[in-house]
């Protein structure tokens, strides 16, 4: 069976039809193979066309050399013609993606020589690959001349050169291809080995903006929103801009000013914070005479290092300390310490009579009660 892939002669065809080669049940649905398709079978990082095959949902395209394979959610009569329709507005997302991915590859590879070595088409965004390092002010400059390019309004081939043309042409692929290679150019921008579709006029292509960069393996991996994509994500973005604008009662362009300014006042109150805890862990040791058998102590807004440090401080002072902080709708925090008795045995009792989790070595334990502070002073009373 062969296939003939209308995608390659008009990326733009919508709805077409064609006949029906054959249709099996398979594992995802009934795969069906037409004479033609205009569906794009998932490939080069591009994801799979969606859409109809009469009255049957096409969710996935895979692509069998020779042949396409579409899975689809309704069978087919072999040697039936049947309509089909694509998800034009996912398509068109991908062909906008795939177009500006060329052109920021081409213009990278150009400029810095690094050569593009895995792309991948997202829900959200793409991810595109690099063999090396980019400075923040190379790709900023990069993403200039990419954008530079698309409001060029350059028309992008896609042709099949001949051997002796192929020779002497240098252009990208990531992979060695068997067969005719098909040539995507961009004019001053890109020229790439390709099977992908693409829109016939860099205009189409909207922004491309680099969201994010990260180092990946012994490069970089880029993160880009292109297209409509962009739009959205610029969307998105200015709806916080405004909403954080309104909370902090700043100027758009403020908003980072005003954000430092709350930093470092949350800063301030930390230190407070510390200096009050201290306090009190002060004036709470000087209730607890030297040598006391044991003392338990309810303090409320400790987090976790806090009622270790209590608990710490305490067993300086007696034979058993045991903080907890917490209430009794919520469940308690708690640290227990001993140099004296065995503490962990203590904590495995205390666990099981009182809901708990948590646990440790000899002479301190941790972890959390869900019980009333009444009962806990219970426990302690009797087992202590």
């Amino acid at each position: 069976m062969v296939t003939k892939r209308l995608y390659f002669e008009n990326a733009y065809i919508k709805e077409f039809d064609a006949r029906v080669q054959s249709c099996v049940e398979g594992k995802n649905g009934y795969e069906v193979v037409l004479d033609e398709t205009a569906f794009f079978p998932e490939g080069g990082g591009q994801p799979a066309d969606q859409g109809y095959l009469g009255q049957g949902e096409v969710t996935d395209v895979r692509d069998k050399k020779d042949y396409v394979l579409h899975i689809c959610t309704k069978y087919l009569e072999p040697g039936t013609t049947v309509h089909g329709r694509l998800d034009w507005n996912r398509r068109f997302l991908h062909m906008q993606q795939h177009s500006g991915e060329h052109i920021l590859s081409g213009m990278i590879h150009r400029m810095y020589g690094y050569d593009n070595i895995g792309f991948h088409m997202g829900k959200d965004f793409v991810t595109v690959d690099f063999s090396g390092l980019l400075t923040e002010e190379q790709i900023a400059e990069a993403e200039k001349q990419a954008n530079a390019a698309v409001l060029a309004d350059e028309r992008i081939l896609a042709e099949y050169p001949s051997g002796e043309v192929l020779e002497k042409l240098a252009y990208r692929s990531k992979k060695e291809i068997d067969g005719d290679i098909r040539i995507v150019t961009v004019p001053g921008a890109d020229v790439c080995a390709c099977c992908g579709t693409h829109v016939k006029r860099t205009g189409e292509i909207g922004p491309i903006k680099v969201t994010s960069s990260e180092h990946y393996k012994s490069g970089i991996r880029l993160t880009l929103q292109i297209g409509w994509m962009a739009l959205n994500d610029y969307d998105t973005k200015q709806k916080n801009v405004k909403a954080v604008s309104k909370l902090l009662s700043a100027k758009p362009e403020e908003i980072g000013e005003a954000v430092q300014k709350q930093l470092d006042q949350m800063q301030e109150l930390k230190q407070e914070n510390i200096a009050l805890k201290q306090w009190l862990f002060e004036m709470l040791l000087k209730e607890i005479p030297q040598g006391q058998e044991k003392a338990i102590l309810f303090e409320a807004g400790l987090n976790a290092v806090e009622v270790r440090r209590l608990a710490d401080l305490v067993s300086s002072r007696a034979g058993l300390a045991a903080v907890f902080s917490g209430s009794d709708s919520g469940g308690y925090k708690y640290v227990v310490c001993s140099q004296e008795k065995d503490v962990a045995a203590l904590g495995k009792r205390m666990n099981q009579e009182l809901n708990g989790r948590g646990g440790g070595k000899n002479p301190m334990i941790q972890g959390s009660l869900q019980a009333g502070e009444q009962a806990i002073r219970k426990f302690f009373q009797e087992h202590y």
